[in-house]
């Protein structure tokens, strides 16, 4: 059987185990040996980042062929309308790929939500929100390119679900292992 690692990573945590100029790596947090990422997480966004032992795994959660549904909190600035939501909804243009169309709709603040360290740039004369973003795919700084191509630049960046696994009971910095494979992640909604 597979192992696979659910991880709440922090800020300033590479997704990787060799820390690089100001980042932190993972081998600060995870001790298990053998295991390698499977789908990264910038190191100023934050959430679940999933390691496993298992190639097949690996692929299985990190290549978009397989349609496995990633979730995400973004701290927006600004408050988007239905408008701007609906060119996510669409597809959206980027400059070197077209997004897929996302599940996107406005949030409260997410129950439970840790302070960020450091804390997101605060500014009085605008106000931020919340959207949960659903994708499929996952590029390079992907949802935050595509809330700032409809006018909305995110200011903070939470991976909260891939497929059915989530952040729920993970501190920032903790780690839960399963023996599970594939099928534990799939029947997000």
């Amino acid at each position: 059987m597979s192992t696979l690692i659910f991880f709440n990573k922090p800020y300033g945590v590479l997704s990787q185990f060799t820390p690089e100029g100001k980042w932190r790596a993972l081998a600060e947090f995870i001790p298990v040996k053998g295991v390698h990422v499977a789908g990264r997480l910038d190191a100023d966004s934050e959430g679940l980042l999933l390691l496993t032992d298992d190639g097949r795994l690996q692929a299985q959660i990190a290549d978009p062929k397989h349609k496995l549904e990633k979730t995400y909190w973004a701290q927006v600035e600004g408050v988007p309308d239905e408008a701007a939501l609906d060119r996510l909804r669409a597809g959206i243009a980027l400059p070197d790929f077209t997004a897929l169309p996302a599940k996107v709709c406005l949030i409260d603040e997410p129950a439970g939500l840790w302070p960020r360290d450091p804390p997101i740039r605060y500014r009085a004369a605008i106000p931020t929100s919340w959207l949960e973003i659903r994708i499929c795919e996952g590029k390079n700084r992907q949802v935050r390119r595509m809330t700032a191509a409809i006018g909305y630049p995110t200011l903070r960046l939470i991976r909260a679900a891939v497929g059915s696994a989530t952040l729920a009971g993970l501190a920032p910095g903790e780690w839960r292992q399963s023996a599970a494979g594939y099928g534990e992640l799939q029947g997000a909604t």
